[in-house]
């Protein structure tokens, strides 16, 4: 799902990101509730009128922007009080509110309010937030299934809430956790609290933990995780979505993803190039302009460059994806993995940067 926490894809328009292949995109309820308001959108048609988008569309409870807010941010029993970072009002999430804000915006996919711990925080620290995580969750199902907020209620029949697991690294508060939000009858099940400073290894045989126990006729979400060898391999875990805004980002920044790996658009080597950063992409970019365009936009700072390299990187993140749904269904999927993973190898980052300490020690430090 590529990112639109505000209701848009950075630089593209509606009908750009359906060209590159995308099905459903990711609005975020913390952002959209600051401003333009749940209320404001809510009245101008829904988020679907209000962005333009003809497609699904799933939004993140905020509970992850509480985490990231770090001293902006207090965890209470019942709420997650936390002060605007557009001008620092002070605002209260309850499972309630967060379950109403989604209605009112009229997502296809909803979230239930969790609380996200940083990888590295003591035990006591995760059970407790593993266990309010599981109180909220029983909350919010309510709130939308049971007793749906009266001023949103006509949109709850269409949307499906999902469950978050949560509970650190520690395989045996992953196992109650994954046990307890299953017990809850969602119509699918995220797994948070992952991608947040663990290490690859780590995040993945959590999540093949979670996922074998998880039912397997729900979809099953990986939340924030979008590298490529990342969603290779989430999906060998038995991972079904994923979301993350990584491929705008870093495409923002002109680091592009390619079939032999990802490189930096602003690199001398591509100022010459007269053919298309990659000669198979169907991407619009490389349809249309060559490598030493996009090389000139990025250094000339264009907004252009920054449009095309989106489009890029995102048409290779849904290839990526067309590409794993098609060995799938043909029974080759592991062939695929493996043939990926000489490219793209799902390496820790603490292991890149001693194979990268290592190449510059044998180069005298150049």
């Amino acid at each position: 799902m590529p990112v639109a926490t505000q209701a848009t894809i950075k630089t593209l328009t509606p009908e750009e990101v359906i060209a590159v292949g995308a099905q459903i995109v990711l609005g975020n309820a913390y952002h959209l509730f600051l401003r333009p308001g749940v209320e404001t959108v809510d009245r101008l048609g829904g988020l679907h009128k209000f962005m333009g988008w003809p497609r699904p569309i799933l939004t993140d409870s905020g509970g992850f922007q509480a985490f990231s807010m770090g001293s902006f941010r207090q965890v209470d029993e019942d709420h997650i009080r936390f002060r605007s970072h557009i001008d620092g009002t002070e605002y209260r999430f309850t499972p309630e509110l967060a379950i109403a804000n989604q209605q009112g915006l009229g997502a296809d996919i909803i979230m239930c309010l969790d609380q996200c711990i940083a990888y590295g925080a003591e035990r006591d620290e995760v059970v407790r937030a593993m266990d309010r995580t599981h109180r909220w969750a029983k909350l919010c199902y309510d709130a939308h299934y049971v007793s749906p907020a009266p001023t949103y209620s006509d949109n709850t029949r269409r949307q499906a809430l999902f469950g978050i697991v949560q509970g650190g690294t520690f395989a045996d508060l992953r196992r109650e956790s994954t046990e307890f939000i299953a017990s809850i009858p969602f119509p699918g099940y995220a797994i948070g609290g992952l991608a947040v400073g663990e290490s690859k290894s780590q995040m993945y045989e959590t999540t093949v933990q979670v996922t074998e126990l998880l039912p397997a006729d729900k979809p099953r979400y990986l939340m924030g995780v979008g590298s490529p060898e990342d969603l290779v391999e989430g999906v060998a875990q038995g991972v079904d979505m994923f979301d993350c805004v990584l491929p705008t980002r870093v495409a923002r920044n002109g680091a592009l993803f390619t079939r032999t790996g990802r490189v930096n658009i602003s690199n001398r080597r591509f100022a010459e190039q007269d053919s298309p950063l990659e000669e198979d992409c169907d991407c619009y970019a490389c349809r249309n302009f060559t490598a030493a365009y996009l090389w000139h936009l990025f250094k000339a700072k264009e907004v252009l460059g920054l449009r095309l390299a989106s489009v890029h990187n995102l048409r290779f993140i849904l290839r990526l994806m067309d590409g794993i749904r098609q060995s799938i269904l043909e029974g080759r999927f592991e062939g695929f993995r493996r043939d990926f993973h000489h490219v793209y190898r799902p390496t820790d980052e603490a292991t890149r940067q001693r194979q990268k300490e290592k190449w510059l020690a044998a180069r005298g430090g150049v």
